[in-house]
């Protein structure tokens, strides 16, 4: 199988940048605090203690790493 070194024009690049989370949970653990996401998310939702905690991305935000802030947690429907 060949592989063209050109990408077609239907994909695109994956792009990703690193965030921070601040707040939340204490016990949210160090590792998940930094991540690298798609630069247009507005919000993060991380799995944790049974339930979701939810991170937002204030208006000011600009460089890197993208700081998101915690807004709320959920619980996992059932």
């Amino acid at each position: 199988m060949t592989v063209s070194p050109q990408p077609d024009d239907t994909t695109t690049p994956h792009t990703t940048v690193l965030i921070a989370l601040e707040g939340g949970p204490a016990s949210l653990p160090p590792e998940l605090r930094s991540q690298r996401i798609s630069p247009d998310a507005p919000k993060v939702k991380v799995p944790h203690h049974g339930g979701y905690e939810h991170f937002e991305r204030p208006d000011d935000g600009d460089g890197e790493p993208l700081v998101f802030r915690w807004a709320y947690r959920s619980r996992i429907a059932e």
